[in-house]
């Protein structure tokens, strides 16, 4: 498929589904490597983020638990500019290193948010992963440790990435044709 339409936008394919196998089996080794030994607590940020995680997770190696915590911040193809928590963090993260993935970091908004609950809340040192990475649009606080791949400011769904709601189960990334 070259293009969808999902509601009234038309989006062209951007990332395959086998490019996106590569990179996240490649993020896998990485962070099999370096965080080892570590008390580990991957956190995955819903909705977007379920299908990278799992991908991720399954290629994991060390020893390590996982979580979910669920925000929203759009609305449309546009940032709302604030974060609603909806699905709160149940476990207790002091001491632990807590892998955030994240499925597109855009503004970095959110992520400093979440970085500082997380923070406020005892973890020992916070590690963020996301599949995609706006370099542009970032005006966060916290650097990026893994990055699958950098985009530009262009509004993006597929593999978990949706438009109010639909498109999340494209296997690969799609842009917007504006």
């Amino acid at each position: 498929m070259d293009h969808v339409k999902i509601h009234d936008k038309i989006f062209t394919s951007y990332i395959s589904p086998e490019d996106i196998r590569r990179r996240v089996s490649l993020i896998a080794r990485q962070i099999n490597n370096d965080l080892e030994g570590r008390d580990i607590l991957f956190l995955g940020i819903l909705n977007g983020s379920f299908m990278f995680i799992a991908d991720l997770y399954r290629e994991i190696t060390i020893a390590s638990a996982i979580s979910f915590l669920k925000l929203s911040s759009y609305l449309g193809t546009q940032t709302t500019g604030s974060i609603k928590e909806l699905i709160g963090l149940n476990e207790n993260i002091a001491g632990k290193t807590v892998v955030v993935v994240e499925d597109i970091i855009d503004t970095g908004r959110t992520l400093n948010d979440i970085i500082k609950d997380l923070k406020a809340k005892g973890a020992s040192s916070i590690v963020v992963v996301t599949l995609l990475y706006k370099p542009q649009a970032y005006d966060g606080d916290h650097g990026i440790d893994y990055i699958g791949f950098e985009i530009p400011n262009d509004f993006v769904v597929g593999y978990g990435l949706d438009y109010d709601g639909f498109g999340r189960n494209l296997p690969g990334i799609y842009r917007i044709v504006e």
